[in-house]
């Protein structure tokens, strides 16, 4: 079969569970449930700490952003994949797909990124205390941000055109829920050797580099704790960091499954829960565990809430 070229490719179409049917329509109501406590947990978690004052911290800037983040990656494919899920007619064109590969890799890049800097802005927080409002100013929590929200989307742009760029051939068929890089890569006729390249680096500068920069940024914060003299002081110092790491633990040890792991030319059907885990049970579970422990986060919910209802 002669290769087709990228620009002659008007669709593909998206596998997914299609060998399981029984299973598309199980997860269609749990993927739907779980997508709708993602947007109202993290729509809360946005409105709430844009509404109260006491909420206007670095701290919370950030965790504003991680909601909004949460939102926007769920949102490039969920929906698809829940229609997708109840029709025969998977498929996505060219266009969608170029465009929804780099939304999610864009807003995951960001992700990691973001949670490196909430881990600096608590390493601050805690080890600083004094200096913590000089050193964290409004402007610096504005320009890391920023900044991570715009390499998320330089290095994806990147990656996206020079992987969409690439001639594909045979049948086209996605081996996934989506237009995930790696099964778009493996659709491919040319050499894909720069793009892994770049993959590569990309994974190693958003996954080992970070993660090495939060574990310092708790050690320092442990050693820091440890020389507390009072047990409150040393709770509350621990309370405070408690939800961003289990966060972290949850997002990058389901990153790492999915992109770490040695290769496989197969499609396993344990990527494509792997692939709902990250996408959809993730995003819900960030504000929860954030709503569940803390109460700065919870008293300013009920606060907002009793807002709106002495308002109607």
């Amino acid at each position: 079969m002669e290769p087709v070229n990228s620009t002659e490719v008007s669709e593909f179409f998206l596998k997914g569970l299609s060998g399981y049917p029984a299973l598309e329509h199980l997860l269609f109501p749990l993927c739907s449930a779980m997508y709708l406590v993602t947007l109202l947990g993290n729509t809360g978690i946005v409105v709430v700490s844009v509404l109260d004052a006491r909420l206007h911290t670095p701290m919370y800037f950030f965790l504003g952003n991680l909601s909004i983040l949460d939102i926007c990656y769920t949102s490039t494919f969920v929906p698809l994949m829940l229609v997708h899920l109840l029709s025969a007619q998977k498929t996505i064109s060219f266009l969608g797909c170029t465009l929804q590969m780099c939304l999610g890799l864009s807003t995951g890049s960001t992700e990691c990124l973001l949670l490196t800097i909430m881990a600096y802005d608590r390493y601050l927080a805690i080890c600083w205390p004094l200096r913590y409002p000089v050193l964290m100013s409004h402007r610096l929590c504005w320009l890391l941000a920023g900044a991570a929200w715009v390499l998320g989307l330089c290095k994806s742009v990147t990656e996206t055109v020079i992987a969409m760029r690439l001639p594909f051939c045979g049948h086209r068929v996605v081996s996934h829920f989506a237009c995930e890089i790696l099964a778009v890569l493996k659709l491919a006729c040319g050499d894909t050797s720069i793009s892994e390249v770049f993959l590569l680096v990309g994974a190693i500068l958003l996954l080992p580099v970070p993660l090495a920069f939060i574990c310092l940024s708790y050690t320092l914060i442990l050693a820091t704790t440890l020389r507390v003299p009072s047990a409150a002081g040393r709770r509350k110092a621990f309370s405070t960091c408690s939800a961003h790491l289990a966060v972290v633990m949850l997002f990058y040890g389901t990153v790492i499954f999915m992109y770490m792991k040695p290769k496989s030319k197969e499609a396993h059907i344990s990527d494509e829960v792997f692939t709902v885990l990250y996408a959809v049970v993730t995003p819900m579970l960030n504000p929860v565990i954030y709503s569940l422990r803390n109460k700065e986060v919870k008293e300013a919910a009920r606060k907002v809430w009793g807002r709106i209802q002495t308002s109607r």
